[in-house]
């Protein structure tokens, strides 16, 4: 299980990279970008109005070149980690400043952010104790578990709506 989350975290890591949500300090033309996409005015290094397919291509090679700090012309899972935890200290950053309603650079349990999917703490509880008997059995643990990566739960007493059958 540690395994495919490394692999995941990877994975992302390198989709944001060829994507060009990776960071970069000195994009082409002097222009850099962090942790975002990189506006047209970027990408038009020689500011003639249009990106061309060789501006497009120094782009990539400037946000790998970004990545890969040991510069060998190729990523490592460190250089990869290093960067996506770059963007994760970024995005909390971020996310402390938006829900820190008294300012004091902290969450507390109530400024946290309320889930936006499958609502709250007893719905999910709800969807998780399959047979209705107040509790979670390890069976129903493992088995909300096993379909939380697909978004499949089973709802209520022998699943009932939502019931899915398993691969």
């Amino acid at each position: 299980m540690k395994n495919a989350g490394f692999i995941a975290l990877i994975a992302i890591a390198a989709g944001t990279i060829g994507a060009g949500a990776a960071l970069a300090k000195g994009g082409p033309g002097g222009h850099g970008f962090k942790g975002e996409r990189a506006t047209f005015e970027q990408l038009d290094a020689d500011g003639s109005g249009e990106v061309t397919q060789a501006e497009m291509e120094a782009a990539k090679a400037a946000r790998f070149a970004t990545v890969d700090t040991n510069g060998d012309g190729v990523l490592s899972a460190e250089e990869l980690a290093a960067q996506a935890s770059a963007q994760v200290a970024e995005r909390t950053a971020k996310m402390i400043e938006r829900f820190d309603a008294d300012g004091d650079g902290a969450l507390s349990q109530e400024e946290m952010p309320k889930p936006r999917r499958g609502g709250d703490s007893a719905k999910m509880f709800e969807r998780l104790d399959a047979d209705g008997s107040g509790g979670i059995s390890k069976e129903e643990f493992e088995d909300g578990r096993k379909h939380a990566g697909r978004g499949k739960h089973r709802r209520g007493p022998g699943g009932g709506e939502g019931e899915t059958e398993q691969n």
